[in-house]
């Protein structure tokens, strides 16, 4: 038997229904604050990720899906949706009538990391950026939205970090004291971590090994290092947030896993998932615009893990399904053919409807409707053909009329607006 790959799964039906809820809510209140949907491709070359994530990031490093086409040329499943946004954004100049823009996508993407509960190799995101808008009401607005989201979905047991990674002017000098302090303790870090202080010592702040964790907690915060104009901006975040009434935690030691992060950065954390406790995340990526070709634009945006999000609010035993509205039994070959004409006619009245298209019983269809919930049951035999009219039975109450035949569906869709 053929089984599916490791760290990829299937969304069954009895789990699709969350997730469509989900993904109805999260449409319904970014198209509410203007957000436009794009559709980018799954598939892009391996150069737009290198340049925009960072060559020595663990996603480009160590889990992307890279491989070479016929021609030669390197492609990659897309391990994020940021860059492929911006590289569409600058390819079809989206800015060129006017560079604000909002934009959210909804989609799978591929990173072969290990798998564990909450992350799958194939996951899937809610993403929305905003370019164009330098002040940090951007960034309020998008954490707003993510509270927004998760207060709607019943998600409570969430709250907002934030932080700032500062802008090419201030990040040197904090770079430099980080650096200074990981030295001192670099006996006690993972060897990734050490490599990660040489290339890129930001990173080791975000590294999740518990060794790791313990030696850095005395590390010293970049908000201490901030040029006037990234503290201002924070503060104007802060601001927003209190004002809107968002709880928020300032996290010295939160950083984003990709290089195109600066100034503003936030993450939402749960405590319902354990060791993978963000469930959305992103910030500002002032430079990235321009880093892919584009002109010199500020831009800000964020993620939720879809995956996460569903399993948070799986245990709530919400039934999103919709209830079948009407099951039709039928007894003999010319019933039959009559019941899968009004099943259709049905269908295209906008009534959720099944049939048994089998010559079964009566008693095990009526069994089959029960599986189905449905509300109504329409039972139709040759009594009812000859009489001209079917029984239409209320599967709650057992009670049962009589409908005519003549102008069946329109029969039908009165007795159930009563």
């Amino acid at each position: 038997m053929i089984q599916l790959i490791r760290g990829f799964k299937d969304i069954l039906p009895g789990e699709v229904e969350l997730w469509q809820k989900i993904e109805k809510t999260a449409v319904e209140l970014l198209e509410d604050f203007g957000f436009k949907e794009i559709r980018i491709p799954i598939m892009e070359r391996t150069e737009l990720f290198a340049r925009s994530i960072g060559e020595d990031t663990d996603i480009v490093e160590k889990e992307m899906y890279t491989f070479p086409d016929r021609k030669g040329d390197l492609l990659t499943l897309r391990p994020e949706a940021t860059a492929s946004i911006v590289r569409s954004y600058i390819q079809h100049k989206l800015y060129a009538q006017d560079p604000v823009r909002k934009f959210y996508t909804i989609g799978p993407m591929f990173r072969r990391e290990r798998p564990q509960k909450g992350r799958y190799r194939q996951f899937y995101q809610i993403n929305a950026e905003i370019f164009g808008v330098d002040s940090a009401l951007a960034d309020a607005q998008l954490i707003f939205i993510l509270a927004t989201l998760f207060a709607r979905l019943s998600v409570t047991d969430v709250q907002s970090h934030i932080n700032s990674l500062g802008c090419p002017a201030c990040r040197p000098n904090f770079k430099q004291s980080l650096n200074q302090f990981l030295s001192g303790v670099k006996d006690r870090l993972c060897a990734d971590c050490n490599r990660r202080q040489i290339r890129n010592p930001l990173r080791v702040l975000d590294c999740k090994v518990p060794a790791c964790k313990e030696a850095i907690e005395g590390v010293p915060s970049i908000l201490d290092s901030l040029c006037p104009e990234c503290h201002r901006q924070f503060e104007i975040l802060k601001n927003a947030l209190e004002r809107l009434d968002v709880p928020y935690i300032v996290d010295k030691r939160l950083v984003r896993g990709l290089d195109y992060y600066s100034r503003a950065t936030f993450e939402i954390k749960t405590g319902l998932l354990g060791a993978q406790d963000a469930v959305a995340g992103g910030g500002r990526y002032d430079g990235l615009v321009k880093t892919l070709g584009g002109p010199d634009l500020p831009a800000t945006g964020f993620a939720i893990g879809f995956d996460r999000l569903a399993e948070l609010i799986a245990d709530s035993k919400v039934d999103n399904a919709r209830q079948l509205d009407i099951f039709v039994a039928s007894l003999g070959e010319k019933s039959r053919a009559l019941a899968f004409e009004w099943s259709c006619a049905f269908g295209l009245a906008g009534i959720q409807v099944e049939m048994d298209m089998s010559n079964r019983s009566l008693k095990s269809q009526m069994k089959r409707a029960n599986k189905f919930a449905a509300k109504h049951t329409l039972i139709v035999g040759e009594n009812e053909l000859e009489q001209g009219a079917v029984i239409l039975r209320n599967m709650a109450t057992k009670d049962q009329v009589s409908i005519p035949i003549e102008n069946l569906v329109e029969n039908v869709k009165a007795k159930l607006a009563v």
